[in-house]
């Protein structure tokens, strides 16, 4: 607990007016906003300017070990700090010259030279690789230095030479920014920004670097928010989203009732039944549903009520025919509208029967009529051979050699 409110002193330092702010350790020195100094960095002794004086800032908040000031700039260090920047105008003059005479397809961004002079630094971009070998050979003939050559992108070109953004104020990149973060068209959609390239890049030609800042908070405001074309449910009745504010945390209804009509209401005012546009999957949304407005808030049409009537009822004896329609009158028992057909398919089946029994009576009468001629024929054919038995399946293949015709040949 009490390394975490552990605080250091520091300076705040830039190595060039308006470029990015370093933290140095001031060690027995007060230095003063505005002071010139020399400070120990990773390139050896280097000159800079204060842009804030000693105070003291959480432990956390440094990266460890910090570099100290070695001193005071002194006047035999400001004329060699002038002595250095008009070597980096000429070196700038020259470098563009021998790029102009190679025809290098490459662009200068700027030259830096040591504090002590052991060093120019030249700071190009390019489309691609770029074969600079014969450069520094001719660089290195006229100056008689160490010559380096570094290829940056655009956005690092744009962070060191600095400039004013569409806000009015001075890059982000040459400001604050410690790096660049990764940033995506997603984030212009998320924050309902126009998709126009001229209106969402910075001056580097990519997308401008503080869309990042706010991605966070309109992410967590779209956790809350319903989408559009949802059906939602208000104090005035249920309809459709219209409109999203993220900001105003609000939205604009077409009422379902009203559809020439749109209301605005807060977002934790409405209730959402269907979130989104609706599918041809999605179930069709009960009419009583209404979470809001059902409270007694929305006035609901119930349906008118229809008279009460009685219908005849019929019975039924089978799934073909249906019993007809027997006026009875009032004296008459309950049961003879039951027995009624009964005592009809009785007649019927008696009939029936009686035919059956006549034509039966006919055939007989027939059969005694005809000549006794046959008789002894009948009986004759019954006293002689017996007839054949009638073969079974399994000897069905032999009854023709068993039972051969009388008359025909083997």
């Amino acid at each position: 607990m009490e390394q975490t409110n552990k605080t250091v002193q520091v300076v705040d330092i830039q190595f060039r007016l308006g470029q990015k702010v370093y933290y140095f350790d001031p060690g027995k020195f007060t230095v003063n906003t505005g002071d010139h100094v020399i400070i120990d960095t990773a390139r050896g002794p280097e000159y800079g300017i204060c842009a804030g004086g000693n105070h003291n800032i959480p432990e956390k908040d440094i990266v460890s070990p910090l570099r100290p000031v070695i001193r005071i700039a002194t006047a035999q260090d400001e004329r060699c700090v002038e002595a250095n920047r008009q070597k980096e105008k000429q070196a700038y003059d020259v470098c563009l010259q021998k790029i102009a005479e190679q025809e290098l397809d490459m662009q200068l961004v700027s030259v830096e030279c040591s504090f002590d002079g052991s060093k120019l630094l030249f700071f190009f971009t390019a489309d691609e690789r770029v074969d600079f070998r014969e450069l520094v050979k001719s660089l290195a003939a006229v100056f008689h230095t160490r010559i380096e050559l570094r290829q940056i992108g655009v956005r690092d070109k744009a962070k060191m030479v600095g400039g004013l953004g569409i806000c009015g104020r001075p890059f982000c990149c040459a400001s604050f920014l410690d790096d660049f973060q990764p940033v995506s068209i997603k984030m212009a959609k998320t924050q309902n920004l126009s998709l126009n390239p001229t209106k969402i890049s910075g001056t580097c030609g990519r997308l401008m670097c503080c869309l990042k800042y706010e991605q966070f908070a309109y992410e967590d405001l779209l956790r809350h928010a319903p989408k559009a074309e949802s059906f939602v449910d208000t104090p005035e009745g249920r309809g459709t989203v219209t409109e999203v504010d993220l900001l105003r945390q609000r939205v604009k209804v077409r009422m379902e009732d009203r559809p020439e009509e749109i209301c605005v209401f807060a977002n934790d005012e409405i209730a959402i039944l269907r979130s989104g546009k609706a599918k041809k999957t999605d179930p069709p949304i009960p009419a009583d549903l209404a979470p809001i407005s059902g409270g007694g808030k929305r006035i609901r049409k119930e349906a008118p009520e229809q008279p009460m009537y009685l219908d005849s009822v019929k019975f039924r004896y089978s799934e073909d025919t249906v019993a007809e329609e027997v006026e009875i009158p009032e004296e008459a028992p309950a049961v003879q509208e039951v027995a009624a057909p009964t005592k009809k398919n009785n007649r019927r089946r008696n009939k029936n029967r009686d035919n059956r029994e006549q034509k039966a009576q006919e055939l007989k009468a027939q059969a005694e009529s005809k000549p006794q001629e046959n008789k002894p024929q009948e009986s004759k054919a019954a006293v002689g051979e017996e007839k054949p038995k009638k073969p079974n399946n399994y000897h069905r293949r032999n009854y023709h050699r068993r039972h051969k015709k009388p008359g025909n040949a083997e």
